[in-house]
C-alpha cells in the first residue's frame, strides 16, 4: 500500500488495500496519523484489527477516536492496559454530552482507575461524577491522609464524615493531636455519636496504659458517656448496656482518683480506700488492679513499712502472674 494514498485523503481507500491484503505494517503507518476526522466505522474496524492481533494499546488509541469511549474503557480493563491522566481527559465528555451519559462514563472511567489503582484519579472521576461517596472510597484506598481530611472538610456529607474518621482512628492518632482533633469533629459532624463514644473510650484506655493518667481517663469517659447518652442506636438495649457500663467503669475510676486525691492529707484513709477498692469484681473492666498495688506498695515502702509492702507484691504475682 503506497502511503501516498494517505497523503492524498484517500484514507478509507489506503486502510481497505491494507485490511485486504493483510499488510500490518501499512495499517501501523497509516493508523499512526488518523485523526477524529476519519469516519467512527473506520475507526472502529481498525481498533477491531489491533486487537485480533494483540496490539491493544493501539486499539485504545483507535477506540478514542472513534468516541467510543465505554468500549475503550473495557479494553483497558480487561487487558490491563494503563489509563493515564490524559487518557482519562481524552475520554472525559464534554459539557454539551447528555448528563446521564456523562455520569456513567465519568463513574466507569473512576472504576476503571479504582481496578488499576490509580486512586487519585480514581477520586477526580467519580467526583466529576457526583459521587462523593465512591470518591471518598478511593481516596481512602490512596491514604493521602491530607487529601482525605481536605475532601471530608469541603464535601460535608455526614457518611463522608464518618468514613474519615473511620480512616484517620486507624493511625497514630495518639501521638497526634490534630488527627485526634479531626477524628472528633468528623464524628460530631456526621452525627455518629455512638462511634464518638467509643473513640473516647480509646482515649480513656491509651491515658490508662500508657500514662496512668487515671483524671485524664475519667474526663475521656465521661464524654463517652455523654455521646452514648445522645446517640440513636437502632439497637436501644444494647445503647442501655452500652450506658450502663460505661457508668459503672467511671464509679470505678472516680474510687480510685478519690483515692490517690486524699493521700496527702490523710494516708491511711487513702489505703483502706484502696484495698476495698482491690474486691471490686469488674475492678479491671476500669482501673488496672496492678496500678492499685503500685500505689499501695509505694506507699508502704516510704513508711519502711517492708513487711506490708512485701505481703502486697506477693498478693499482686498471686492475682496478675504475669506481673513483673
Amino acid at each position: 500500500v503506497s502511503t501516498q494514498s494517505t497523503g492524498s485523503g484517500q484514507v478509507g481507500k489506503a486502510l481497505e488495500l491494507a485490511f485486504a491484503h493483510q499488510q500490518f505494517a501499512a495499517l501501523q503507518h497509516i493508523t499512526s496519523n488518523l485523526d477524529g476526522s476519519v469516519g467512527a466505522d473506520t475507526l472502529q474496524t481498525c481498533a477491531q484489527f489491533f486487537l485480533e492481533h494483540q496490539q491493544y494499546t493501539k486499539a485504545v488509541d483507535l477506540l478514542v477516536l472513534a468516541k467510543k469511549y465505554l468500549e475503550a474503557l473495557d479494553v483497558c480493563i480487561d487487558k490491563h492496559i494503563p489509563i493515564t491522566e490524559q487518557m482519562a481527559e481524552d475520554i472525559s465528555p464534554s459539557a454539551e454530552t447528555e448528563p446521564e451519559y456523562k455520569r456513567v462514563l465519568f463513574e466507569r472511567i473512576g472504576e476503571c482507575c479504582m481496578q488499576q489503582g490509580a486512586y487519585h484519579l480514581a477520586t477526580k472521576k467519580f467526583t466529576q461524577a457526583g459521587n462523593r461517596i465512591k470518591a471518598m472510597r478511593a481516596l481512602l484506598k490512596s491514604g493521602d491522609t491530607e487529601k482525605i481530611i481536605f475532601f471530608a472538610g469541603v464535601s460535608r456529607q455526614k457518611e463522608i464524615y464518618v468514613m474519615a474518621a473511620n480512616y484517620l482512628q486507624r493511625l497514630d492518632w495518639r501521638k497526634d493531636p490534630e488527627i485526634m482533633k479531626n477524628i472528633i469533629t468528623f464524628y460530631t459532624k456526621g452525627r455518629a455519636l455512638d462511634s464518638l463514644s467509643g473513640f473516647y473510650d480509646a482515649c480513656a484506655q491509651v491515658e490508662i496504659d500508657e500514662y496512668q493518667n487515671y483524671e485524664k481517663a475519667m474526663g475521656a469517659l465521661s464524654e463517652a458517656l455523654k455521646c452514648m447518652n445522645k446517640a440513636k442506636m437502632q439497637d436501644v438495649g444494647a445503647q442501655e448496656a452500652k450506658i450502663n457500663f460505661l457508668k459503672r467503669r467511671i464509679a470505678l475510676l472516680k474510687k480510685f482518683v478519690s483515692a490517690r486525691r486524699i493521700y496527702e492529707e490523710d494516708a491511711e484513709e487513702s489505703m483502706k480506700q484502696s484495698l476495698v477498692l482491690l474486691d471490686e469484681p469488674d475492678l479491671d473492666t476500669a482501673v488496672r488492679s496492678g496500678d492499685i498495688y503500685g500505689f499501695m506498695i509505694e506507699h508502704f515502702a516510704s513508711i519502711q513499712n517492708y513487711q506490708k509492702a512485701y505481703h502486697l507484691v506477693e498478693e499482686l504475682k498471686e492475682r496478675l502472674p504475669n506481673a513483673s
